[in-house]
């Protein structure tokens, strides 16, 4: 599946994996919408004070080029350090994986 191209469907169940994973770690969760507002860019990222909107580019791209998008967005919302960083990119990678093997 990780070379077929992402759907709107896959993009909003992807984001309900991502937010279940990231809010059964204590972190905050993005809202995720697509397309960007600036064409040019694939991702982009909106913080205020209690808040985070991750935006990604799906149509077109690789569905792992959009996971890998939407997990880095949860990782620069919550501003996590490196080694944080690291272990939660792993699991939010395997939650995915597991989950698509499933289906």
């Amino acid at each position: 599946m990780k070379n077929r191209e992402m759907t709107s469907f896959m993009f909003a169940e992807t984001a309900r994996i991502i937010g279940q994973v990231a809010r059964s770690h204590k972190l905050s969760v993005p809202t995720f919408r697509s397309p960007p507002r600036i064409e040019e860019v694939h991702r982009s990222i909106r913080r205020g004070a209690d808040f985070s909107v991750v935006s990604v580019s799906f149509s077109g791209r690789p569905y792992s080029a959009v996971i890998s998008d939407m997990i880095e967005g949860v990782l620069v919302a919550n501003r996590l350090d490196k080694n944080r960083s690291d272990s939660f990119r792993a699991l939010l990678w395997s939650s995915i994986d597991v989950r698509e093997e499933a289906a």
